[in-house]
């Protein structure tokens, strides 16, 4: 029955069959080609390392991003964290699959943990979501209960990069032995990179030798 009903693509509503989004939206949405800095993925002349990180090298060893976050991915982002649009998922991590492919495969991926009581209002966790597919394609070992949130932080929208930082300090514990271990820690937008530094101090002490961040989408600047 599903082969016979016609989809609408969610951004301009033209029949798309059994995809979300139609052909001409895909090649539309603002895929990451900036040259940008390799460690956080901010924009850098000549895609060296940027000064940033030169400075205050962070806790994990690079950064991977699929789209800049803008429209329409923050209104894709927006239906499938907020309006539980599930089917979504393929759209926003086939991209992410394509460009990780091509690189080193990590040891272990690791989906940004959500708080138990944000779980239980969400309903599930937007980043292992779309951890599941990237698992399965490109065949790496998806760890989805190796890390824990240890606190409901405040959201960190609308934070300054200090506050973001205060935000999530000792807000993550990680129950897996990683010694040794190459890791990549898969979430949906990458803003300041604040969250993402606490977990991946957290993933330090717990042993990884490398750690790459993973994100659907990442800011153009810093907040």
């Amino acid at each position: 029955m599903r082969a016979i009903l016609p989809h609408h693509c969610l951004l301009c509503g033209v029949t798309a069959f059994h995809r979300p989004l139609c052909a001409a939206c895909e090649v539309d949405l603002p895929h990451y080609s900036t040259a940008a800095c390799p460690v956080c993925a901010l924009p850098a002349p000549g895609g060296q390392v940027c000064g940033i990180c030169l400075r205050r090298p962070p806790a994990f060893d690079r950064t991977l991003a699929a789209f800049s976050y803008g429209f329409p991915v923050d209104r894709l982002l927006h239906a499938f964290k907020y309006g539980g649009n599930l089917a979504l998922v393929d759209a926003l991590a086939q991209p992410l699959a394509r460009l990780v492919a091509v690189q080193p495969r990590p040891d272990l991926l690791l989906p940004m943990p959500l708080h138990p009581s944000r779980l239980k209002e969400r309903g599930f966790n937007q980043s292992l979501e779309i951890a599941k597919p990237i698992s399965s394609w490109l065949d790496i070992p998806l760890e989805a209960c190796a890390c824990r949130r240890t606190r409901d932080t405040p959201t960190q929208a609308g934070l300054k990069l200090r506050e973001r930082r205060r935000n999530v300090r000792g807000a993550f514990a990680c129950d897996l032995d990683l010694s040794g271990k190459s890791v990549a820690v898969l979430d949906d937008v990458m803003t300041t990179g604040a969250t993402l530094e606490e977990i991946s101090r957290v993933l330090r002490r717990s042993g990884a030798t490398t750690i790459s961040a993973w994100v659907v989408a990442r800011t153009a600047k810093e907040a």
